[in-house]
């Protein structure tokens, strides 16, 4: 007995790891909950706004059809679209005879549509460029067109400046 009580005396006491655990699961959780309320109310980054208040609004809104006002929506106004020449690219050997028909349009502010047409060359030698080396079998693959959309974008505001060019829009991509 003597022996046991010199043992226990000589291994360390083993902490409880449950008890932190769940004080840090419950603050986190706290945590989260309160971020929520203080953005949803907008407290954090807004004007002070309900999403009920701006539901309410927007159903008022739309009993007035005489009084709408579209200065409120500046994002459609101040838009202008550059179109791109149809690009016809052959893909794989020239044995197999298949291509591929893109096309797309560059979403950039009004006041940029000039610029943006000025570096045209530019934007259409880098679309070639990047098209040319896609393999056939990427083409089968249903997420290739988003995957593409976003490089073609990046490299199209690397010629132009990331602030002059928005986005890009596919408008036609045929494989036959």
């Amino acid at each position: 007995m003597a022996e046991d009580a010199a043992n226990d005396a000589d291994q360390p006491k083993k902490k409880g790891i449950l008890f932190p655990l769940l004080i840090g699961l419950f603050l986190a959780g706290a945590g989260g909950a309160g971020g929520f309320f203080a953005v949803n109310m907008g407290l954090l980054f807004g004007d002070g706004e309900t999403a009920s208040d701006s539901h309410d609004e927007s159903e008022h809104a739309e009993g007035d059809h005489a009084e709408e006002d579209h200065t409120s929506r500046p994002d459609i106004v101040d838009v202008a679209f550059v179109e791109l020449d149809p690009v016809v690219i052959s893909l794989g050997s020239n044995e197999n005879g298949r291509h591929l028909l893109f096309s797309a349009a560059l979403e950039v502010a009004p006041d940029d549509a000039e610029a943006v047409e000025h570096l045209m060359p530019r934007v259409m030698d880098v679309l070639n460029s990047y098209l040319r080396v896609i393999d056939m079998d990427e083409l089968h693959d249903p997420r290739t067109l988003v995957r593409l959309r976003a490089q073609l974008l990046r490299r199209v505001q690397i010629v132009t400046g990331d602030a002059l060019v928005r986005d890009l829009l596919v408008t036609e991509f045929v494989v036959n």
